[in-house]
């Protein structure tokens, strides 16, 4: 299941195949954690504990994350003691920290998020529970991404906000169909059976779009590179790349 959406940036979109298909949302929908953070009106400087612990979304029973599924391992040598809420935003989206990600979900509450999704107009997507709740998975609470609402997602964002996006560490998928050196913001996630990334990229030779490309099925290995499905998703953005002037 391939669904992809464009749009040149701050209008319609020009391109619409399945836009409105929920896939598992994987790490895209650290995205709408990131806004979460920044619109609570907290200091993102102050200190957060670092731990292993959250509570699960489905009610009152803890659980930890595993090490080993987390892509980023700089929050864990900060387990036992503190870290910027700042810095472990910033982690959760350039080099997409789970337990960044965890940590940043239970300052700001699972309600946040839910805003988030709400005032980007999202129709179809939602993110209930925290990475590797398992429990709050089984009772059907599903964390779920559609194309559309990821590129709606993304016009909603503050420009503080969409230039952390530049930051992303894993420019594969999306950002590898592009020329070397072009500009774009994005958030990209990836587990087995699963590679989607959304992305404002900006040509100098042409106005800025946005694209989303989310990709459910057996090409996703779930790795982070050597992935049939990430090479899938760098042809359509060169496709794109190529009718760049094209999009109106």
């Amino acid at each position: 299941m391939l669904s992809l959406v464009v749009a040149p940036w701050g209008r319609a979109p020009v391109v619409l195949r399945r836009p409105d298909v929920p896939h598992t949302a994987a790490s895209t929908m650290k995205v709408a954690v990131l806004a979460a953070v920044y619109r609570s009106g907290t200091d993102l400087d102050r200190p957060v504990a670092v731990r292993n612990a959250f509570v699960s979304a489905a009610g009152g029973r803890m659980y930890a994350i595993d090490p080993a599924e987390d892509s980023d391992p700089l929050p864990w040598e900060r387990l036992g003691g503190t870290a910027p809420l700042r810095w472990l935003a910033g982690r959760m989206v350039t080099h997409s920290s789970n337990l960044a990600t965890n940590l940043c979900l239970a300052e700001v509450g699972h309600e946040a998020v839910a805003e988030v999704w709400r005032r980007a107009g999202a129709t179809g997507s939602t993110s209930p529970r925290g990475i590797e709740d398992l429990a709050a998975r089984a009772a059907g609470l599903l964390n779920v991404v559609t194309a559309r609402d990821l590129v709606r997602l993304l016009e909603s964002l503050e420009p503080e906000v969409l230039a952390l996006l530049e930051r992303n560490a894993h420019r594969v998928d999306l950002a590898a169909g592009l020329p070397p050196g072009t500009r774009l913001a994005s958030k990209n996630g990836w587990i087995e059976g699963v590679r989607h990334c959304a992305a404002v990229v900006y040509p100098e030779d042409a106005r800025p779009y946005a694209v989303a490309a989310c990709y459910s099925g057996p090409l996703a290995s779930g790795h982070d590179v050597d992935d049939p499905a990430a090479r899938l998703l760098a042809r359509i953005s060169a496709r794109v790349w190529r009718e760049r002037h094209g999009l109106r």
